[in-house]
C-alpha cells in the first residue's frame, strides 16, 4: 500500500472507531476483512477529504441498515418470479481478467425488464451485489493472492431497441440512486460489435 495519505487513512480509521456496534457489525459485512481498503475507495471518491468520506460512508452503513442489507441474501425471490428476472434481466459472471478481477456481462440489449416490479428487479440487483462483494470478491483474492475490490463489468448493447429504453431508463434510474448509496464497481461500456467482449474475456482465466 503507498505510503501517500497515510494521515487522512488515520484520521479516517480513528473516525470509524467512535461509531456504534451496529454500524460497525453492517461495516464488517461491507469490507469482508479489508476495512483499510474500503476506506480508502470511500475517500478516493471524495478527493481524499476525510470529512466528506467518512459522511458518505455512515450514510451508506445507514442505508443499508435500514434497508436490512445484511439480510438480503436470506430473502429470496420466490421462485418462479426469480426465473423471469433472469430470462429479462441478463447478468452473468463470464470469467476473470489478467488481474484477477471478476468480469460481469450485462446483455442490456436483450434485457427488458419488463417481467416484474420495479423493487423486484432493485431487490435482485442489490442481491447480486451483495454476492459478488461477499463472495465472489473474496474467493477471487483468495484465488489470485492478493487483494480484489472491484469487477468490470461488460455492457453488451447489441439488440436494443428503442422501444426497451423507456423500461431500462426507468429500471436504471432506480439502480443508480441505489449504487449511489451503497454499491461499487467498475463498468466497462462495449458494444460486442466493438469485440470488447471478447477482448476482455481471453483475458480471462
Amino acid at each position: 500500500m503507498s505510503t501517500a495519505h497515510q494521515e487522512e487513512i488515520r484520521q479516517f480509521q480513528a473516525l470509524m472507531e467512535d461509531v456504534d456496534d451496529t454500524l460497525k457489525h453492517t461495516f464488517k459485512n461491507m469490507h469482508q476483512g479489508y476495512p483499510t481498503e474500503t476506506l480508502i475507495r470511500f475517500l478516493k471518491a471524495r478527493d481524499w477529504n476525510v470529512q466528506k468520506a467518512h459522511k458518505m460512508l455512515i450514510d451508506c452503513l445507514q442505508w443499508r441498515i435500514q434497508n436490512e442489507i445484511d439480510n438480503i441474501l436470506a430473502k429470496p425471490i420466490p421462485i418462479d418470479l426469480y426465473r423471469d428476472i433472469r430470462d429479462s434481466q441478463l447478468v452473468g459472471l463470464s470469467g476473470y481478467s489478467k488481474e484477477g478481477h471478476p468480469v460481469i456481462a450485462v446483455g442490456v440489449g436483450h434485457s427488458t425488464y419488463d417481467k416484474a416490479s420495479e423493487n423486484y428487479y432493485i431487490q435482485s440487483y442489490i442481491q447480486m451485489n451483495e454476492y459478488r462483494d461477499r463472495v465472489i470478491l473474496p474467493s477471487a483474492t483468495e484465488k489470485y493472492g492478493k487483494h480484489i475490490g472491484t469487477c468490470l463489468k461488460v455492457l453488451d448493447m447489441t439488440g436494443l431497441k428503442l422501444s426497451a429504453l423507456s423500461q431500462i431508463k426507468v429500471c436504471s434510474v432506480s439502480i443508480c440512486k441505489v449504487v449511489l448509496r451503497g454499491g461499487h464497481s467498475t463498468t466497462v461500456p462495449l458494444s460486442s460489435q466493438m469485440r470488447g467482449e471478447e477482448r476482455l474475456l481471453r483475458g480471462s482465466t
